[in-house]
């Protein structure tokens, strides 16, 4: 219960201030549209009011060395950044607690391994060690499809594109029956301008929760004591959190020699 209030906490962060309106595009042309320093700090002003804009490691400043124009592009690329990131967060908060709470497909994953199976293992950082390598091996090579995939946005989000903005499959050359995964609903399409500004602060200020959410649980499964999730039932994990492979994956090449080095 108490995991379930904290994940509904996180929409308690959408703030109330007027938003800056920014021009609609009427065309292919309009679209390309590239933001600045300056458009970087008036929505951080929208997102949190009172903290405004901070970048204590001056990386809005960074990238001089793309050359003319690198402005643009690294705000582009700050911005992609932390909406995809924001976004893989939230989907691991919730998931996190959702493994956390026993609960899991009937079936199975593979002929012989029950999703059960796998559930029983323990936290769901132990879960993941749990898995099969080739679940694991899936599972990553359709992140970096999907990786590959949105690099392919026209434009470019470091060109003037939309930051966050995932291109359909066929729009790239791929054939494939999934909607698109930036609107599967195609809830934006009629929204209006004021309405998806409104929305945009929301994921944006959601993700940045999730993302001290998803590290407050792995800190706490650690043993360390983050306020707030120390009374928490999360179970503790001894193995390492940042390591896509474990002991069970020695087959692949290197794996045992990264084991070697962690603590």
């Amino acid at each position: 219960m108490a995991l379930s209030l904290l994940a509904g906490s996180t929409t308690a962060f959408a703030p109330t201030a007027t938003l800056v309106q920014r021009p609609a595009a009427t065309n292919a042309a309009a679209a390309v549209r590239m933001e600045t320093v300056s458009d970087l700090e008036a929505l951080a002003k929208e997102c949190n009011p009172l903290l405004g804009f901070y970048d204590p490691l001056g990386l809005a400043e960074s990238g001089k060395y793309l050359g003319e124009g690198y402005e643009s592009k690294v705000v582009g690329f700050l911005r992609h950044a932390e909406i995809k990131h924001g976004r893989v967060a939230m989907a691991a908060f919730v998931g996190y607690i959702v493994q956390s709470n026993n609960i899991y497909f009937p079936w199975n994953l593979q002929a012989d391994l029950p999703y059960a199976t796998v559930a029983a293992a323990g936290g769901p950082a132990d879960q993941w060690d749990a898995l099969p390598t080739s679940a694991k091996l899936q599972i990553l090579g359709f992140i970096g499809l999907l990786e590959a995939l949105g690099e392919k946005g026209t434009p470019h989000y470091m060109s003037g594109g939309v930051p966050g903005k995932y291109p359909a499959f066929a729009d790239v050359g791929v054939p494939h029956f999934a909607p698109s995964l930036f609107d599967p609903a195609g809830l934006s399409k009629k929204a209006s301008p004021e309405k998806k500004a409104k929305g945009l602060v929301a994921e944006i200020n959601n993700g940045r929760l999730a993302m001290i959410g998803i590290m407050g649980f792995v800190s706490e499964s650690k043993g360390l004591i983050v306020p707030g999730m120390d009374s928490l039932p999360i179970k503790p994990y001894a193995g390492e959190v940042m390591a896509p492979f474990s002991a069970v994956d020695s087959v692949l090449p290197y794996v045992s020699k990264m084991l070697e080095y962690h603590l």
